[in-house]
């Protein structure tokens, strides 16, 4: 639920969308509309973790030292922390 709030959506707002979906596709079509979308984000994610791997051991064959990357990602997981505290102290008031 909280996702949903991040988005700016209420419940009447999804039930509105939900139903126009409905309206458009019919209720028949709406599963095989969603495993498509499935199987899409699926391909999605597998194609970018294979870039990833790719541009990886590209780097490695070349010698490249990529352990700056995982420092970086430390010190973006250290700030996102840092503010999520202030900001969860500035919400709960």
């Amino acid at each position: 639920m909280y996702f949903l709030g991040f988005l700016f959506i209420s419940g009447a707002e999804i039930f509105f969308i939900m139903f126009i979906v409905v309206m458009v596709f019919g209720a028949d079509k709406i599963p095989g509309i969603a495993k498509g979308l499935g199987k899409g984000m699926r391909q999605l994610k597998d194609a970018t973790e294979d870039i990833k791997q790719e541009i990886q051991k590209s780097a490695e064959k070349q010698g490249i030292d990529t352990s700056f990357a995982e420092d970086i990602k430390k010190e973006l997981d250290d700030v996102k922390k840092n503010v999520d505290d202030v900001t969860g102290t500035i919400k709960r008031k």
